[in-house]
């Protein structure tokens, strides 16, 4: 083929342009579209096959892509899709490739062809889990024991590995079916049930055992997977790890005197009040993480709401000019007379100029119906955080009671030390501590000072710090919430305009057509 005679080619801007206009709307649909310019974000389907491309670019804005074609190519890795999540059919067959990688972020694929490249592991599909058809044929696949790596997948229905190496052992598709038993293509054939009993008689006890491995590791991975989105939903709501002694625990990670002091009476005492505190602010915490959520959930679904009734109205107005409009035009079409002619020209333009006037009046409406439901939110979602920053002011109990127990370590510290100088001490104490003697006392007793003193200020440094970290983290959430609606909002009000402008601009540059072909 002429294309392999080429350079090789990185996918740039002209080849996507010219590919869109190639496989995009064409007549006058062609032509609003090219006047409206390319949005790159509204692309369904792309078809980049036969263009000697070797390295893939380019396509980060494509984020409504369902179908990508890139086979007959030179590509040697593939890369640059981490945007396509919504990608369902993606042909990669015909290349270059040796590795499988760069497709984690295609949690929807359900067609992928590595047809013909230089593969030689099945690997780095874990995220693909809902991939029916699955095609490695003409690749360097040599060990059987690989196709195992494709358990996991149990939407699989069709497998494709002729070509490779592993089909050449005797044992192949026995193999196969009684590992995949969900199959029912391989290698374009439907598997018969002669095959699937020959299979299952052959590796009955060694698919049981590799199925009992399998449950366990899926109950355990289930398992972390439930304390994973419970750990999620705390951190969601800023209280991760306030829901028992954690807290408590981490104020002795850097403190070389708290094991020491640990041992004097009233730890206990101190680890159950504080717990109960920070339990307080968990539970508050989840509570008005739900009702924010809430508040949330309900602020999109009036916007979305308040857009869709909008967009109707406006979509009604539209049609029924352009159906208007069309009509016109047939009848202009008809009119020899030149005068006659420009006043229908006229007219159909002072239509035009209405219809960009009512449909920015409707658009100028959503507007200050959306700011009037974001400053609403705003307000709720201020007072919501307001309210839950007040209660999270309970940190200042847990400073209190530290404070308290400083104050009663400290006595207990000194007055244990007074009993051991006069021998009066009836508990085990520290060697270094039973050595102490009456000339050494007040050296002593300012080492204790320092000791406890230090344990202190480690211990309010952590609740501070947790205190400031929460403070932190849901003010800086609220604040990006807020600016990330109002940036999608500029951005959707932009949008729009410009639609309306461009539409309005091509009816008239259609009328101005007329007019012209009509001078000459």
């Amino acid at each position: 083929m002429n294309w392999q005679q080429d350079e090789p080619k990185v996918i740039d801007e002209e080849m996507l342009k010219q590919a869109i206009e190639e496989q995009g709307p064409q007549g006058q649909a062609g032509d609003i579209s090219k006047k409206e310019g390319i949005q790159y974000e509204d692309v369904l389907q792309l078809r980049l096959d036969y263009r000697n491309i070797l390295k893939i670019f380019h396509l980060w804005h494509f984020t409504s892509l369902t179908k990508l074609q890139l086979d007959n190519n030179v590509i040697e890795r593939i890369e640059g899709l981490e945007n396509l999540t919504n990608l369902v059919w993606l042909d990669l067959s015909f290349n270059n490739i040796q590795v499988i990688e760069g497709l984690e972020a295609l949690v929807k694929l359900q067609d992928l062809s590595l047809f013909n490249n230089r593969i030689s592991v099945i690997e780095n599909l874990d995220t693909l889990q809902n991939l029916h058809i699955l095609s490695f044929g003409n690749n360097a696949i040599a060990q059987l024991e690989n196709v195992l790596y494709l358990r996991k997948f149990k939407h699989l229905r069709t497998l494709n590995l002729a070509g490779n190496l592993i089909c050449e052992e005797e044992s192949y598709k026995t193999f196969v079916t009684a590992y995949l038993p969900d199959l029912v293509y391989l290698d374009y054939r439907l598997l018969d049930e002669q095959t699937r009993e020959t299979a299952n008689t052959k590796y009955k006890y060694a698919v049981e055992a590799m199925q009992q491995n399998e449950l366990q590791e899926q109950q355990a991975m289930e398992a972390q997977k439930i304390s994973n989105e419970e750990l999620q939903l705390h951190k969601d709501a800023f209280v991760e790890f306030l829901n028992g002694p954690q807290l408590f625990d981490s104020m002795f990670d850097e403190d070389p005197d708290g094991e020491k002091l640990a041992l004097l009476p009233g730890m206990e005492a101190l680890l159950d009040k504080m717990e109960a505190l920070c339990v307080q602010i968990f539970d508050a915490g989840l509570t008005q993480h739900a009702q924010r959520t809430a508040e949330v959930e309900s602020f999109f679904t009036c916007s979305h709401e308040a857009v869709a009734d909008n967009r109707q109205k406006a979509a009604q107005i539209a049609a029924d000019f352009e159906s208007s409009r069309r009509q016109k035009i047939v009848e202009m079409q008809q009119i020899t007379d030149v005068e006659l002619l420009e006043d229908n020209i006229s007219f159909c333009q002072e239509q035009a100029s209405q219809l960009s006037e009512t449909l920015m009046s409707l658009e100028l409406q959503l507007v200050d119906q959306l700011e009037d439901i974001f400053k609403d939110f705003e307000r709720n979602i201020s007072d919501m955080v307001g309210g839950f920053i007040e209660y999270v002011h309970t940190f200042a109990q847990c400073r209190d009671l530290e404070n308290q127990h400083h104050e009663q370590q400290l006595e207990i510290a000194l007055a244990t030390l007074e009993k051991v100088v006069k021998n009066e001490l009836e508990e085990e104490i520290p060697d270094d501590m039973a050595m102490v003697s009456g000339k050494h006392i007040d050296c002593y007793k300012d080492t204790v000072t320092n000791a406890v003193s230090a344990s202190h200020d480690t211990h309010l440094l952590k609740i501070d710090n947790r205190e400031d970290e929460l403070l932190t983290r849901i003010n800086s959430w609220m604040s990006g919430l807020l600016k990330s609606i109002h940036d999608e909002e500029v951005k959707r009000n932009r949008k729009r305009v410009s639609e309306i402008r461009n539409y309005v601009s091509y009816v008239k540059d259609e009328l101005e057509d007329m007019r012209m072909s009509e001078h000459h």
